[in-house]
């Protein structure tokens, strides 16, 4: 796979409008997840709609790379249960045991060139997979609320913020006028005007923004959300001033030839009322929240070549004792990653009419 990062192009335009542009298999798969979502039917959005502005947000296609979080770089580790949530989920990898785990670091964005500068947000992606063969497949940002709570609105998004031709950048009036029509943006947007970005990824706790269900032995179902804290906090540079353009991927290298990297996987129980279909809206923070074990990243991996590179990283892939909510993003993440991965799979294997395939979800 087409996964190396040099020779960049010219560096897109600085500018605070970056933090907007955040987002987050066959063409039957792509087709039946946005069905079941229901945010796919004729004359609405499609995946194949929603990945082309994924592109045209990222500067255009770049063949083998990832709509999405193109670049990025891989790592490896195992997750150890503490046993204190199999109390509200059946799921293996919560009891005290260990789980290989596949992970992937990445900058959110279209562009595989781009400086580590150019982002403020960093990703990390998980696939756990238990002795049985069961996996669990997240993906978390380094935020703690989405800006938008429907695919048509995070759509809407992409267009709002594509850069412009005749400038590189996006339209101002543009950007206004969306974060006008769309007031639920004000959480994200509040919290943008304190976030300082890190120039290393291991510094960082990420979120994964989107509610699911535990489910127990009892069949009962318990709405959480998930993130993973830092056990290291120390030492992260100033992105905005590092000479490296690649100073993240330099950073995590580093840091773990030295030792280990930890994060604890942290899981808060929503109360009644709570909202578990919306991912503008925070959760207070006197909910319960249980330490589910802790993550342990020990290796490094080049995404052209590490475990990372074939991996669809789909939120709903799920074990027994996790479900998905109603939450419309996860189906239509889950559509958009399978329309993308069938792209950059067909790019790399040189496979004709790969375009035309997916245009069937049009």
């Amino acid at each position: 796979m087409k996964q190396s990062s040099s020779s960049p192009p010219r560096e897109p335009g600085r500018g605070w409008w970056r933090w907007a542009v955040i987002g987050g298999a066959a063409a039957g798969v792509v087709v039946a997840f946005g069905y079941v979502g229901g945010w796919l039917a004729p004359a609405r959005l499609t995946p194949h709609r929603l990945v082309d502005a994924l592109q045209t947000a990222g500067g255009g296609v770049h063949p083998g790379f990832r709509r999405n979080h193109a670049k990025g770089v891989c790592v490896t580790g195992y997750f150890e249960g503490s046993g204190a949530a199999s109390a509200y989920s059946v799921a293996p990898f919560f009891k005290p045991v260990r789980t290989p785990v596949v992970g992937r670091f990445a900058l959110p964005g279209g562009s595989p060139y781009a400086p580590d500068s150019s982002v403020p947000i960093r990703s990390l992606a998980l696939k756990l997979t238990a002795p049985d063969g069961e996996q669990w497949r997240t993906g978390m940002n380094a935020m703690p609320v989405f800006p938008v709570a429907t695919p048509k609105a995070f759509y809407e998004q992409l267009l709002a913020t594509a850069p412009d031709p005749a400038t590189g950048k996006p339209d101002p009036a543009k950007v206004k006028a969306f974060f006008a029509a769309h007031p639920e943006t004000a959480a994200f947007r509040a919290w943008v005007k304190g976030a300082k970005p890190s120039a290393s990824y291991v510094t960082e706790s990420y979120y994964g923004l989107n509610a699911f269900y535990f489910v127990d032995a009892a069949g009962q179902r318990h709405a959480v959300r998930w993130r993973v804290v830092p056990e290291q906090t120390a030492g992260a540079a100033d992105v905005a001033t590092a000479a490296d353009p690649n100073v993240l991927q330099q950073d995590v290298t580093r840091r773990i030839a030295g030792g280990a990297q930890k994060w604890k996987l942290l899981v808060t129980l929503a109360d009644p009322g709570d909202p578990v279909d919306d991912a503008t809206k925070t959760w207070p923070a006197q909910r319960t929240t249980i330490d589910a074990g802790t993550l342990v990243l020990d290796r490094v991996e080049p995404q052209d070549s590490g475990a990372c590179r074939d991996v669809n990283y789909d939120p709903t892939v799920l074990p027994r004792g996790i479900q998905v909510s109603g939450d419309p993003l996860l189906a239509a993440r889950s559509a958009a990653y399978a329309d993308s991965y069938l792209r950059r799979t067909s790019e790399e294997a040189g496979v004709a009419g790969a375009a035309r395939l997916t245009a069937e979800g049009r």
